[in-house]
């Protein structure tokens, strides 16, 4: 069996590492799943922009799984998490982006509605599996 590594990717992560004593990514063997991603900065700042903030969550994504060896294009499974509903603006940007980070493959997909996430300001979180090929 392989040894799992834990990874805390550098800005952001290393933050949250300190802050809340968790890590951003999880590999085992080909498999990693990594910790759900919002559309902060590195100071954990969140814009006010619906669809800047999804698209910085899915750079956050893309930074994590760089720090354990993978990419978008790796990615099989998602959940993103929303606060505030799935207004037509939110699928739309969130399909584009599946489009543009993996055009030769369309993950499966959960969304879920909540009340809240971790820090205020967020309205969405997004969350992945990854298999490495």
């Amino acid at each position: 069996m392989a040894k799992p590594e834990l990874f805390v990717t550098p800005g952001y992560g290393q933050k949250f590492h300190e802050l809340l004593h968790f890590s951003q990514a999880l590999k085992i063997g080909d498999r990693i799943e990594i910790s759900g991603q919002g559309g902060w900065n590195d100071e954990l700042e969140i814009p006010d922009s619906m669809v800047s903030e999804i698209e910085r969550a899915f750079e956050n994504v893309q930074r994590t799984l760089a720090t354990a060896g993978a990419e978008w294009r790796d990615v099989v499974h998602v959940n993103s998490y929303h606060v505030g509903g799935f207004p037509p603006i939110v699928n739309e940007t969130i399909a584009g982006l599946f489009r543009k980070y993996m055009p030769d493959r369309a993950p499966i997909w959960t969304q879920t509605g909540v009340e809240a996430l971790g820090l205020p300001a967020m309205r969405i979180e997004i969350r992945v599996t990854a298999i490495l090929e």
